[in-house]
Formats: C-alpha cells, sequence, structure tokens
C-alpha cells in the first residue's frame, strides 16, 4: 500500500510502501521518551520504497536498549518523529511513525513488541473513563 506523510507543520514530507500487518506497538524506554507517552506505534518499511519528499530531517543517534545504534530522524522545524533506522551500510528498514502518516486510521498494530518495558497501566484502557473534548 502506497503511504504519504508529513511532520506538524509539513516542512518534511515523505512517502513509502507499507504492508498493512507491518504496523506495531513499541514499549521500549527509548520510545516512551521519544514520543512523551506510554508507548509508540510504528510501521515498518524497507529503504527502497522510504523517501523523503521535502525537508531535511535532524537526525539523532541513540543506542537503543538493545544495543543497536539506531538513528532517529525528526523534523528541525516542529520536532515531530518521522523515522528511525539503524546506522551504517547495507539495507535498512524504517520505523515510520505512525503518528506522521496520512493514511494511519488503516493500520492495527499486529503486534506489540519491548513488552517488559510496558506501563502497567496500558493493558486496562478500556476501564478508563472517555470524554469528548472540544
Amino acid at each position: 500500500m502506497k503511504i504519504d506523510g508529513r511532520c506538524h507543520c509539513g516542512y518534511i514530507t515523505f512517502e513509502a510502501e507499507a504492508e498493512p500487518d507491518k504496523a506495531a506497538i513499541c514499549h521500549c524506554r527509548d520510545c516512551q521518551s521519544f514520543s512523551g507517552s506510554a508507548f509508540r506505534t510504528v510501521l515498518r518499511v524497507t529503504d527502497n520504497t522510504f523517501r523523503i519528499l521535502s525537508g531535511e530531517p535532524t537526525v539523532y543517534v541513540k543506542t537503543a536498549d538493545s544495543g543497536v545504534n539506531r538513528a532517529q530522524s525528526f523534523c528541525p522545524r516542529c520536532g515531530s518523529p518521522i523515522c528511525a533506522t539503524g546506522v551504517g551500510e547495507g539495507p535498512k528498514s524504517y520505523s515510520v511513525r505512525l503518528g506522521a502518516v496520512r493514511q494511519r486510521d488503516q493500520f492495527v498494530p499486529k503486534v506489540q513488541i519491548w513488552t517488559r518495558s510496558r506501563q502497567r497501566w496500558v493493558n486496562d484502557l478500556a476501564s478508563v473513563r472517555s470524554v469528548e473534548t472540544q
């Protein structure tokens, strides 16, 4: 499926091809910190389809909990996270941040990873009172 997306301010735009079953929820401490939330939703795509169409993201290389260096790309203007990928030569896959994908409502996560870092209350979200606000 062809996808496209952008950062919050529109400076960074991108496109890729994605498989609907490649959406995931990551509970690692890095994703919690980078997202400012209890987890982050990601969509894995291969590098031969991922393209930045406009703008130039800022890249921060972080050693992940796994010990692997991961390049975190985000908008230098608004700070929106765009994707993460491995560092170095060779084929790469990109963990595109699902919140930046225009078609995000068409992707349902099929797996949760790094669950040992999952916040204990996440499994009970359905029991938390919901209120629509303006």
